[in-house]
């Protein structure tokens, strides 16, 4: 399966088990793509002791998923993208809810 995973929330927890969940998906053998907005593009400075967002987001990449940041949702918060967060354009979250069988939003 094709699995999209849109992320828009800046709680640690709620970020969290969202990637959890996508590299639950990866070990299914299931395609994953997750796509940051708003809020959820801040992901990578959100880690707490019991949160550790960016591990579970480095599963994802190591499996072959792919993570893509909003650009116009970063250059708000004057950021970029990074290595495990491209910046990316609407075009692409639009091809990921085209393209997957199933997209899940968090």
């Amino acid at each position: 399966m094709k699995l999209g995973i849109v992320i828009y929330s800046s709680d640690p927890e709620t970020v969290w088990n969202a990637f959890r969940f996508g590299v639950f998906a990866t070990k299914q053998q299931d395609t994953v793509k997750v796509f940051l907005l708003a809020k959820g593009v801040e992901c990578e400075s959100l880690d707490t002791e019991h949160f550790k967002i960016t591990e579970q987001m480095k599963g994802i990449v190591d499996a072959g998923g792919e993570i893509f940041a909003c650009g116009t949702c970063l250059k708000i918060r004057n950021s970029k993208g990074t290595e495990f967060c491209p910046m990316s354009t609407m075009q692409d979250l639009y091809r990921i809810v085209k393209e997957c069988d199933k997209v899940v939003s968090f």
